[in-house]
């Protein structure tokens, strides 16, 4: 159930009364609003919990918070004082969404875009303006309007060779685009990805650049919001590949940044999001994409983020049957085990390299063999027996076991001799989402299972 909110100028007036009715101490007073509330089961994620200060000495005006300060001082700045202003806006955004929230409430995104619009002429200017409206709008798409998203699409088109304003434009876009399927079509419409890859070949050496690029196309393939019963997810990865050759420029983009590990996990991880049909697949393998993956993973098997968005990728594109050998044949296997067994501790390397090995076993007799002689079997199961609170850990290691006998029953004798009996029972017990996987797996692991029928046809209501 969704949890009640209350606005700030509620919270501000329990905090006063609580220090001038009951004579607490500030801190006390504050502390006791927020235990009231909680109590009551108020989500005070979008509070500030301080208390308002007056903006002078004199006790007879109006108590506010530092943020409203700044946005006050803000809406009525001369030329020689917005900067300054600005700063401070941005300074006090950037404390925390409570602040953001806030601003918002009182009118800062109007306001802002204003500031924005009144400096595009000088560069060091809009800058700054810029900065404040990436800060106040970190969490709040819903501010964005037609006039913003022209502004936006302008600013990235006028200053494209500027590598600084054009980062700060693609992160607002990024802001506006994470959980809000409208703005990611309206601003697809008004002509983003071609400007989005764009700015990675043209600034294809400023690592600021390409990763926080590479971000926003990422959130262009998401499908995060729960508002909108149907995205465009798949059709925005089709046209990142098909119309503005994404995939190619993602790779030249990784090979252009081979020893920085926070780009490439970037790349990776968007390069993941795009193997949504077939071919796509296929044409990584083409670009050069596999290799470069095989050796990255080699290369960089002690760093954690890294490995993950490696394993992410490579199961991404081994959808593809054809793509699955080739990476199999490349060592891919061996070195998703040795990655599994290096980072055992963490459980999303753990679900990523099961995810990766599931997909290279499936329909895949022969790379089956090389999985098992590479230990791959045991690390899943010790995979579900480091993490046993994660489904994701546990559904995963399941599908994995089960594409492991499911065309060589060969192996099913060994995999039970590891303990897998044992540990996929304890999943089933614990995470009613690994109930089918599970039972599958067992039942394909030669094990006692029961399948129980949830309908038969007759009249009557599903049960489980």
């Amino acid at each position: 159930m969704a949890k009640r909110r209350i606005t700030q100028d509620t919270f501000d007036a329990v905090v006063r009364e609580n220090i001038e009715e009951f004579d607490m101490e500030g801190s006390e007073a504050l502390n006791e609003a927020v235990e009231q509330f909680e109590s009551q089961g108020v989500d005070l994620s979008n509070i500030i919990k301080a208390i308002p200060k007056v903006s002078s000495e004199e006790s007879t005006e109006e108590q506010t918070h530092e943020v409203l300060k700044a946005l006050e001082s803000l809406k009525s700045a001369s030329s020689t004082s917005l900067l300054d202003d600005l700063k401070l806006f941005t300074q006090q955004c950037s404390l925390g969404f409570a602040q953001r929230y806030l601003a918002a409430q009182k009118e800062a995104y109007p306001t802002i875009l204003a500031c924005c619009q009144r400096t595009r002429e000088e560069k060091e200017s809009l800058f700054v303006a810029l900065e404040a409206l990436s800060a106040l709008t970190d969490g709040q798409p819903d501010l964005l309007d037609v006039e913003g998203r022209e502004f936006l699409i302008s600013t990235l088109s006028e200053h494209r060779t500027d590598p600084a304003l054009t980062c700060l434009c693609i992160r607002i876009v990024r802001h506006f685009c994470l959980k809000h399927e409208n703005n990611r079509q309206a601003l697809v419409k008004a002509g983003v990805l071609p400007l989005l890859t764009a700015s990675i070949t043209s600034h294809i050496q400023r690592p600021e650049v390409v990763r926080e690029a590479c971000g926003a196309l990422r959130i262009m393939t998401f499908d995060d919001d729960v508002r909108v019963p149907f995205g465009q997810a798949h059709e925005h990865a089709r046209m990142i590949v098909l119309e503005q050759h994404g995939l190619k420029v993602i790779v030249e983009a990784a090979k252009a940044h081979t020893g920085n590990t926070s780009v490439l996990s970037e790349l990776c991880a968007t390069l993941s999001r795009l193997t949504v049909r077939n071919e796509f697949c296929q044409d990584i393998v083409d670009l050069g994409g596999l290799q470069f993956m095989i050796t990255l993973l080699a290369d960089s098997l002690d760093c954690q983020e890294l490995v993950k968005q490696v394993l992410s990728a490579l199961k991404g594109i081994a959808g593809n049957d054809d793509v699955k050998d080739a990476v199999v044949n490349a060592g891919g296997a061996e070195l998703i085990v040795m990655a599994m067994n290096r980072h055992m501790s963490n459980a999303q390397v753990c679900e990523q390299g099961c995810a990766a090995l599931c997909v290279l076993a499936l329909r895949k007799p022969n790379n089956c063999k090389v999985i098992m002689d590479s230990g791959g079997a045991l690390a899943a199961l010790q995979a579900m027996k480091t993490h046993p609170t994660d489904v994701n850990v546990q559904k995963q290691s399941c599908m994995l076991l089960r594409n492991l006998v499911a065309r060589t029953r060969d192996y099913s004798q060994m995999i039970l001799e590891m303990g897998a009996e044992t540990l996929i029972s304890q999943a089933l017990a614990a995470h009613r989402d690994c109930d089918d996987v599970g039972r599958a797996a067992l039942r394909d692991l030669g094990c006692q299972v029961e399948l129980r029928e949830l309908w038969t046809g007759k009249k009557g209501s599903l049960s489980r």
